[in-house]
């Protein structure tokens, strides 16, 4: 491949994923059920990887979505003062706490969860299973190339 073609491709890709951002956000904010509209963005990622990883204190949380842990305590905070997570204390560290779901946090998170799964359902249902299946390998590929590169290096 040559390097022209190389620019060409990535510069399509940049535009793709500036693109994909806008219109997911529009299309969150236009969809009219009131399922997508329970948590916001940052709640939902966080009460996400809770329900996937388990319990955890707010510094593994901040490093496992690659943000401050003031910004974390931050949202912690609402949820915790929505009801949607508790705080225990660590029992690896006294001084610290654990932050867990509550059943109304997980209810909530499946809600969005599910009208997001039925929205790109739609989108999505004149593609081809092996092309649904190629785009969820290839955004988790991309997924893990941003981790990575955002990962502090030791």
């Amino acid at each position: 491949m040559s390097e022209d073609h190389d620019e060409t491709t990535l510069g399509r890709i940049e535009t793709e994923v500036a693109l994909l951002m806008r219109f997911g956000e529009a299309t969150r904010r236009a969809t009219g059920t009131a399922e997508h509209r329970v948590l916001d963005r940052a709640a939902y990622v966080i009460l996400r990887h809770l329900a996937d990883a388990g319990p955890q204190n707010v510094s593994a949380l901040a490093a496992r979505l690659n943000l401050d842990g003031s910004t974390v305590t931050r949202q912690v905070s609402a949820l915790q003062r929505d009801g949607l997570i508790t705080r225990t204390p660590d029992p690896s560290d006294g001084r610290g706490t654990v932050i867990s779901p509550t059943p109304a946090g997980l209810q909530r998170m499946a809600a969005v969860q599910a009208a997001r799964t039925r929205l790109y359902g739609d989108m999505l249902a004149d593609w081809t299973t092996d092309d649904r299946e190629t785009l969820a390998r290839l955004l988790t590929r991309l997924n893990q190339a941003l981790v990575n590169r955002n990962r502090p290096r030791p």
